[in-house]
């Protein structure tokens, strides 16, 4: 790449403990530069930094733009945004002298600013003038940076372009020519989409083939002009003009096996000088793959239901429910730290489940009428249809159940995990979005049977369904940390690791003082997440994606962030 000179780092994404609200992309621009260079202008390179405990790291930069004093850069930065954060940037704009380079001296820097993405993602256009050290303007230098939130439905598409017969620009050679997209905003303003590399000494260049996402493009907007410029490359900056055409990305999605979309490439200047002047050569679109992002909402928008199946400890270490010191007591005036994680998570969960059943399991006592050990039993009694009406079914057969049973041992999860997961399989076998589960266990102590459980867990992972896990009471829960994969891949006990990361715990006491929310919020945290890579990972589509673009190619992909 000739007139772009790649200058890249390796690129981070802004993170923080905070849930990830949206990604969002910037675009940036220069206007009267300084010009550092005696003999041409300055060649300006826009470097990216991200302030983090205080201390200014570099996140991305630009590519170089050579004898310009006025860039617009076809780079663009991928960030994740929190709102409940101060994200603190600073773009710095250097003239870079030989191959990628930042020079140090103060003449090779051309100026800079700080700000914060929450004001960018405010302006979405911000402009601003450029500082020198010390807070000296840089003459009349300022940065643009436009701002778009990429929305969980977005997706993107891989154009390849070539032309035939352009223009020859060059006396002694061929033209070096290379591709510009605008997008035309509402505004009439026009939005660099991309740059293409230069294809020297060629008049029917082939351009390599590049993505981007459709609200870069055009604004998820299928009928939204684009501006295409063909340009001779010039290495002062001065590049000759061979001609443009307009396009839609409807236009670009007629393009099907076999057949090309063309456009004729048009100077004006020639059109209207000469009589039988019919084009400065052809621009084709020679393939058009388009990837779509699907989000959670993607899918439960969809029509995924979330099936919720809650599992309950009664092992004889919670204590006599009789006695008030017990776990398990019912306090006509306050519900127990059982019922609190239950109705807390429950009652999020079944806005996502049409039909408001839910699965209420026990594990760890013993049942009537035999009064054997159970670790997979119906807490309503009936093994043929073990579900609840609503959340507040599950709380009445949750107190109903307390008397009849007597509280046991040992602290055994691995048969509901397993039945859970056959149930899920089940769902899982018939290849689209419609059913995915989550299993709530609630209990007061490390489990038992901890290598069996891992089995469970990995052999779940392949399955539709996410486990959360919260400790009851004041047990020394630091082996059941082992179980999510936070620290870790949690793996079987033959080495086998899991498909994917399924698994929440938390101990109740940390929220013993915040409210249900906060502990839903946290255990539910990362199910939108484990959802799409599940679905993601079968490529299975949402049933009715929220967004229905025409797609010649459709592959799903996980957008968790994302790209």
């Amino acid at each position: 790449m000739n007139d772009v000179q790649e200058a890249t780092s390796p690129a981070t994404s802004l993170s923080g403990p905070a849930t990830c609200v949206s990604k969002v992309e910037l675009r940036v621009s220069c206007k009267a530069l300084l010009d550092r260079d005696t003999l041409n202008k300055s060649d300006p390179c826009v470097i990216l930094m991200v302030q983090t405990n205080g201390q200014w790291t570099e996140l991305d930069r630009t590519e170089v733009i050579k004898s310009n004093l006025h860039p617009v850069f076809a780079k663009v930065f991928s960030l994740d945004y929190y709102f409940e954060e101060v994200q603190k940037l600073r773009f710095e704009v250097y003239d870079i002298h030989g191959t990628h380079s930042i020079g140090t001296r103060d003449d090779d820097f051309l100026g800079g600013v700080e700000c914060t993405l929450g004001q960018i993602v405010a302006q979405k256009k911000m402009v601003k003038p450029l500082l020198l050290k010390y807070g000296k303007y840089a003459g009349k230098s300022t940065i643009t940076v436009h701002a778009e939130e990429i929305s969980g439905n977005n997706g993107y598409v891989e154009l390849s372009f070539c032309a035939k017969k352009l223009d020859d620009k060059d006396l002694f050679s061929k033209s070096d020519p290379f591709l510009e997209i605008y997008r035309i905003n509402d505004d009439e303003t026009e939005q660099l989409v991309h740059r293409t590399e230069v294809i020297k000494n060629n008049l029917n260049p082939v351009w390599e083939p590049f993505k981007v996402s459709l609200i870069s493009l055009c604004s998820c907007d299928e009928e939204r002009k684009l501006k295409c410029l063909v340009w001779d490359y010039d290495s002062r900056g001065k590049h000759d003009f061979i001609g443009e055409f307009y396009a839609t990305f409807r236009e670009m999605q007629k393009i099907s096996s076999g057949n090309k979309v063309t456009w004729d490439c048009v100077n004006p200047k020639y059109k209207q000088k000469k009589r039988n002047y019919k084009n400065s050569g052809v621009v084709i679109l020679s393939d058009l793959k388009l990837h779509r992002v699907y989000s959670f909402l993607d899918y439960i928008m969809g029509g995924c239901q979330i099936h919720f199946t809650v599992a309950i400890d009664f092992t004889a270490s919670n204590g006599d429910p009789r006695n008030s010191c017990s776990l398990h007591y019912i306090n006509p005036y306050q519900p127990n730290e059982y019922l609190k994680a239950l109705i807390a998570v429950g009652e999020i969960c079944q806005d996502y489940d049409s039909d408001k059943r839910f699965s209420a399991l026990g594990f760890g006592a013993r049942i009537p009428p035999n009064y054997e050990v159970s670790h997979d039993f119906a807490i309503n009694f009936n093994p043929e249809d073990d579900e609840c009406e609503e959340i507040q079914g599950v709380v009445e057969a949750y107190q109903n159940c307390l008397p009849k049973i007597q509280l046991y041992g040992p602290t055994n999860v691995s048969p509901i995990i397993n039945r859970i997961a056959k149930l899920a399989a089940g769902d899982g076998n018939i290849k689209d979005a419609s059913r995915y589960h989550i299993l709530l266990i609630l209990t007061d102590g490390v489990v038992t049977d901890m290598a069996d459980t891992r089995e469970a867990i990995v052999r779940a992972s392949y399955q539709p369904l996410s486990i959360i896990i919260v400790g009851v009471g004041n047990a020394d829960f630091t082996d059941m940390q082992i179980l999510d994969g936070d620290d870790g891949v949690l793996r079987s006990p033959k080495g086998e690791p899991v498909l994917r990361d399924i698994v929440q715990f938390v101990p109740f006491r940390d929220f013993k003082t915040a409210s249900p929310a906060a502990l839903a919020k946290c255990v539910l945290a990362e199910v939108p997440k484990q959802v799409v890579e599940y679905y993601s990972h079968k490529a299975i589509s949402p049933m009715c994606p929220m967004r229905d673009l025409p797609t010649p190619i459709l592959s799903p992909v996980a957008t968790t962030p994302t790209e």
